[in-house]
């Protein structure tokens, strides 16, 4: 803990974050340019056509990270200015690991209205808007109405860097489980907003809505329960009757936990499908414990959140690029499409030859595709080179980008800029 806040606090300058000038300001002739008079000339192109922001401000490459802090990272509730420390090192992240400049904005507001009209108001000075650690439900309504007011893309990663995520991890289980898509059950624990989001993506990717059963601490979604669900939930409701965790659990072939530490056992999984995919994702401690799941269950294929995991879901793996091929190519919107690409990007990534600088990263001797290796590592850089270029293509395809980017030379540009990051 000590050595969490000396990072935080320390060498000289508290926090993670800074700004960079990008142009010159060195004699009165650079001043003249960087403000008064020279700002009037860009004023005047900007007011004429607004799309003229992207060519003469930072708007294209800015990102503004966004939150109220009323669902931070596993901690729940903290306030907005608790928040500060998270998105800080969001910013961190897209500037690293996508050359993406980012600004973290804390609103100290719960209202989801207020969030709305605050975010829209000040989407002009941004390309892009990342909402983080805003709790489900409020976080729906919010999302869709900023995707809905504006033509920037606007992405809460807590519910699709995890689904994209997970759906690439999938994607690879299911080959070396041999199993198919379109035959699996499914169970979730958890039911709030990267559940609702991952199972959304899942029927996108081709699993049927009908074998996904999703509970949260009330047990199984169901028609018509006592407790009640929010709309977003309501659409993977599953019959007419309470079952248990422990229930639905028989015969599933996945298992993806998005709830609460040690609500599985190694009893509850011997009574899941031959080859399980368990993904137990709670941070920091699993629904299961690795050590645990293995024993039970040797013929399992696991991942959970945790960084000391073989298979790490990390959403690190997802939004620096998502937001890196839609800034490039201006798309309005990040749809499911690009989601999609972007999943099967990363199951592809796992086939390749693994560097020895990744190696390194992680202490390993070899890596090869398998059962301790389904998920890529986030700290490897080719997914700088390799993710973007297939988003962008689906978001050409699907109408989104605004603007056309040759692939071959676009490649050529993240190869060169991979150098500098």
């Amino acid at each position: 803990m000590s050595e969490a806040l000396e990072y935080h606090h320390s060498p000289g300058r508290p926090g993670k974050l800074a700004v960079a000038a990008t142009k010159p300001l060195n004699t009165q002739h650079d001043l003249s340019l960087a403000y008064t008079p020279g700002v009037a000339e860009p004023v005047l192109e900007i007011a004429r056509d607004p799309a003229l922001a992207y060519e003469y401000t930072n708007r294209g490459n800015l990102v503004a990270v966004i939150s109220n802090g009323t669902a931070i990272l596993g901690l729940g509730e903290r306030g907005a200015l608790a928040s500060k420390p998270v998105m800080e090192g969001k910013a961190v992240l897209f500037k690293k690991f996508a050359g993406v400049d980012a600004i973290d904005i804390e609103i100290n507001a719960r209202d989801p209205e207020e969030i709305i009209r605050i975010v829209t108001s000040i989407s002009p000075s941004f390309g892009g808007i990342n909402l983080e650690d805003i709790k489900a439900p409020e976080c729906f309504q919010i999302e869709r109405a900023l995707i809905n007011a504006l033509d920037i893309p606007v992405f809460h990663d807590d519910q699709h860097g995890t689904a994209i995520i997970v759906c690439a991890g999938l994607i690879n289980a299911l080959e070396l489980a041999g199993k198919k898509q379109d035959g699996i059950k499914v169970v979730f624990s958890g039911a709030g907003a990267a559940a609702v989001a991952t199972a959304n993506l899942l029927v996108e990717f081709g699993v049927p809505r009908e074998n996904i059963y999703m509970t949260d601490l009330h047990g199984l979604l169901y028609h018509d329960r006592p407790q009640g669900m929010f709309p977003e939930q309501a659409v993977f409701a599953h019959g007419d009757e309470p079952k248990s965790l422990s229930e639905l659990l028989e015969g599933a072939d996945v298992f993806i936990g998005l709830s609460a530490a040690n609500l599985l056992t190694g009893e509850m999984i011997k009574r899941m499908a031959a080859n399980p995919i368990i993904f137990a994702m709670a941070n920091p401690v699993p629904e299961i414990g690795w050590e645990e799941a293995r024993a039970a269950r040797p013929d399992a294929l696991l991942a959970n959140g945790r960084s000391d995991s073989p298979n790490q879901v990390n959403n690190l793996l997802a939004f620096p690029y998502i937001f890196r091929a839609a800034l490039d190519c201006r798309a309005r919107h990040i749809n499911s499409k690009m989601k999609l690409a972007a999943a099967h990007a990363l199951a592809d990534h796992c086939r390749l030859p693994v560097t020895p600088d990744v190696l390194s990263a992680y202490n390993l001797h070899r890596l090869s595709f398998g059962q301790d290796w389904f998920i890529p590592k986030p700290m490897d850089r080719r997914l700088y080179t390799s993710l973007p270029p297939v988003i962008v293509k689906a978001a050409l395809e699907s109408g989104e980008a605004q603007i056309q980017l040759e692939d071959a030379a676009y490649r050529q540009r993240l190869a060169k800029e991979l150098d500098n990051l």
